[in-house]
């Protein structure tokens, strides 16, 4: 009976060894046609690096604070860092695209412009641009999260932010 138990056992163990080496078998063997299609799979990129950090629940006061745009002689940074102030509760429940979650350490994108990294990333830029447009037409902050995640930040023309200031 200790016997059959035994021979059961390790059976069990050469099964488990065996389907373990046939996952590893396309890194061993990188010439065969599978490895080829897992390596496409799995290369990394923008696209499969996830949603980055945000907040998803409303932001209370006292609100952190931006930087003061008077302080950027580029007027694009400036408008947008002033825009960036006026939304603080909203990019607080916003992700941002640049993966500064995983680089800065950010929580949102309301940090991009409580520090100066905004004024360093298109990305940052256009998402709050894009977040400032979306709440002026009266979007949600899960709405505008919705378009910054679907990529609609890429399309945002920063044009009419590039002089003067801007008005609400």
């Amino acid at each position: 009976m200790i016997g059959k138990q035994l021979a059961v056992a390790v059976m069990f163990s050469f099964i488990l060894v065996g389907s373990g080496l046939a996952r590893l078998r396309p890194a061993l063997f990188p010439g065969s046609a599978s490895a080829s299609a897992d390596m496409q799979m799995n290369m990394s990129g923008m696209a499969d690096e996830g949603v980055p950090s945000y907040h998803a629940y409303e932001l209370k006061p006292p609100f952190p604070a931006t930087l003061d745009p008077k302080q950027f002689p580029d007027a694009i940074i400036r408008n947008v860092y002033a825009l960036a102030g006026r939304i603080k509760p909203v990019l607080y429940q916003q992700p941002c695209y640049c993966y500064c979650d995983r680089h800065q350490g950010h929580k949102s994108l309301l940090d991009c412009f409580a520090s100066k990294h905004g004024s360093e990333c298109d990305v940052c830029l256009k998402e709050a641009v894009l977040s400032y447009q979306l709440t002026k037409k009266g979007k949600t902050p899960a709405q505008i999260r919705a378009a910054i995640i679907h990529g609609d930040w890429q399309s945002v023309d920063m044009s009419p932010y590039s002089t003067g200031t801007v008005t609400p």
